[in-house]
């Protein structure tokens, strides 16, 4: 199956995931990231990272937007956008934030490899890919 959004549901995505990365906590890194994940029936969830002074406990805007959107009662999702960057400075169109390692197997607990994923400075600077592209070899949910 082949997923598609529309250009206004990118747009849409993007600009919720710059709303969602400025409600960060990021005192140590200083790099804010926000994500929108959005459902087959079109809601959006947003999440931000939530830094911790132990490191491991903190936690990266997608898996944040992941456990408000699961915790909903969501299953189906079709396309993830995520912003990141300083707060205190202007979008770098060339810097983009990529899902860490642990963020898309999170990923591909819950969507296909067909999931879009949209990592972007700003509405006319990003990358669209597929979940598949980024983690071409998921542990997959039914090998345990």
């Amino acid at each position: 199956m082949t997923i598609s959004i529309t250009q206004q549901q990118r747009q849409q995505l993007i600009r919720a995931a710059m709303t969602a990365r400025q409600l960060a906590y990021a005192p140590y890194s200083a790099k804010s990231v926000g994500a929108a994940l959005m459902t087959a029936d079109g809601i959006i969830y947003t999440g931000c990272n939530i830094e911790n002074a132990a490191l491991s406990p903190g936690l990266c805007a997608e898996r944040v937007a992941m456990a408000k959107a699961i915790s909903a009662g969501e299953r189906h999702f079709t396309a993830i956008a995520i912003c990141g960057g300083p707060l205190d400075a202007p979008a770098v169109p060339e810097e983009l934030f990529y899902p860490c390692g642990v963020c898309r197997q999170m990923l591909a607990e819950f969507c296909s490899g067909e999931m879009i994923v949209i990592c972007a400075s700003d509405e006319q600077h990003y990358q669209q890919l597929t979940l598949a592209e980024l983690l071409p070899y998921p542990y997959p949910p039914d090998n345990h």
